[in-house]
């Protein structure tokens, strides 16, 4: 009988792929308008079937300020945070706490057991999960796998050559289970913690080549 994902957890960690979208760059200040998240082994595979994403558009408060830049370039995901299709905190909370124990099962009593988050910049994102969405972060490991370092990395040793986010092709490339509609763009959640699974796989194929090869 084969064993549910959460008992082989003990030994492989899961990454939970998190991003959001949110109203201006004060985090102090600063609302959720998008949460996305997506869980993979290790090896960058998905552990749960694609229609269980999590792709949430966040209720926007009425009086909740939003930079300019995010007025002027996401019309679209404002306007959905303003509609009735929006999700309150406390029900994106739940199900982003659902997502991780059907995975994981309930949270590990030791933290180091619990699955990992993952993303770009991923700090920022924890800020405001710390914040916003307490259910879903007290079911995740104290360390962070943070793409944007091997990033960093890579630009130093390769400064003419850096990975296409922008070109779902290529995110397909490295991320063959990638989920991409044609209207999906850059500062959307979901298009980005599918770029940021190819951009790991990237960075693996080409920063962690065995000698010789």
């Amino acid at each position: 009988m084969t064993k549910p994902a959460f008992e082989k957890q003990q030994e492989n960690h899961y990454l939970v792929w998190f991003d959001t979208e949110y109203s201006g760059l004060d985090l102090e200040e600063a609302h959720l308008l998008q949460v996305a998240a997506l869980i993979t082994d290790r090896s960058l595979r998905r552990v749960r079937p694609v229609e269980t994403d999590i792709r949430l558009a966040i209720r926007l408060p009425s009086d909740a300020a939003v930079s300019p830049w995010v007025e002027e370039n996401l019309p679209e995901l404002i306007a959905a945070c303003r509609s009735s299709s929006a999700v309150e905190l406390v029900e994106a909370d739940r199900l982003l706490a659902a997502y991780v124990d059907a995975v994981a099962g309930p949270p590990a009593e030791r933290e180091n057991r619990r699955p990992i988050l993952a993303g770009n910049t991923v700090h920022a994102d924890w800020w405001l999960a710390r914040k916003y969405l307490p259910r879903f972060t007290r079911r995740l490991h104290y360390r962070h796998l943070d793409v944007t370092a091997l990033k960093l990395e890579w630009q130093e040793r390769c400064p003419d050559r850096k990975f296409e986010k922008e070109d779902p092709d290529n995110v397909r490339r490295y991320f063959p289970e990638a989920l991409l509609n044609s209207s999906d763009t850059r500062h959307d959640a979901y298009y980005d913690i599918q770029a940021s699974i190819a951009e790991l796989a990237f960075y693996r194929r080409c920063l962690f080549r065995p000698e010789g090869r």
